[in-house]
């Protein structure tokens, strides 16, 4: 029951962690204005915290649950995922530090920061694709080396 349960949160929290992503892309217009890019901060905060959680419920089932360390370990699927959602969270950085200082600033950004800032967000949906792809290669025993 215990890896039921790990495994059904870790999906919840994946797919809110899309969700909230994609929120932030939608979200962060041209004519945003300043009491929008409070909210939008406030949202960045949660894909934070979120894929806080993510990882910690990811390697506490990694460990834990049923297939345990010993099966991941060893899987080149489970780096993969790994990597890619580690990149997406250095690329995550560039959007929460522009936020963060627009915010503080007062700011309105200009179009060019919001075309950089949507093409770094466009560029983490991507690479949550390669996330879902490396998970289902390797739920289904694909990848495992010695």
């Amino acid at each position: 029951m215990r890896d039921l349960l790990m495994a059904v949160l870790h999906h919840l929290l994946v797919f809110a962690l899309f969700g909230v992503l994609a929120a932030e892309l939608m979200a962060l217009r041209r004519d945003i204005d300043k009491a929008a890019l409070k909210r939008l901060a406030a949202v960045d905060l949660g894909y934070g915290v979120l894929a806080g959680l993510v990882l910690v419920v990811g390697f506490s089932r990694a460990i834990y649950a049923a297939k345990g360390w010993a099966y991941y370990e060893h899987n080149l699927f489970f780096w993969a995922k790994l990597a890619a959602f580690a990149l997406m969270g250095a690329l995550s950085s560039y959007p929460t530090r522009c936020f963060m200082r627009w915010r503080k600033q007062q700011a309105t950004p200009n179009e060019r920061e919001i075309a950089t800032v949507r093409r770094m967000l466009w560029l983490q949906l991507g690479l949550f694709a390669v996330v879902l792809a490396c998970a289902a290669a390797m739920a289904r025993g694909y990848g495992e080396f010695s």
